[in-house]
């Protein structure tokens, strides 16, 4: 298949969003989601929520350099997805953000009868 000449550049580009689920129950734990979490920020990944890290690429090519890079970081107990999607599709992103959490409401205190 023959690429088009041109090609906006909004389709070209693309963004990796890592998304994570690690222990961290033991030290050992903590230790290779601190290492991991390091290596993703050394790689050009930005926090963009708690355990999802965002990277913009230049390509899809490069996406898959980067996937590979981090892929082989991934530690032995956890998951990683990398998902790929293209500029145009993430400025579609739509957030919300709330009030900060409030704290639980006490439990009711128990009805006393006389």
């Amino acid at each position: 298949m023959v690429e088009p000449l041109y090609q906006p550049l909004g389709w070209k580009t693309v963004w990796v969003v890592a998304m994570f689920d690690l222990p961290v129950v033991t030290p050992s734990q903590r230790r290779a989601y601190t290492r991991f979490r390091k290596h993703l920020l050394n790689d050009g990944f930005t926090m963009m929520q708690y355990s999802v890290y965002q990277r913009h690429c230049a390509s899809p090519e490069n996406a898959t350099v980067h996937i590979n890079r981090m892929g082989a970081r991934v530690p032995a107990e956890g998951e990683v997805r990398f998902l790929v999607i293209t500029d145009k599709q993430f400025e579609k992103i739509t957030t919300f953000v709330g009030k900060k959490r409030k704290p639980a409401a006490p439990p009711p205190t128990q009805l006393e009868f006389f």
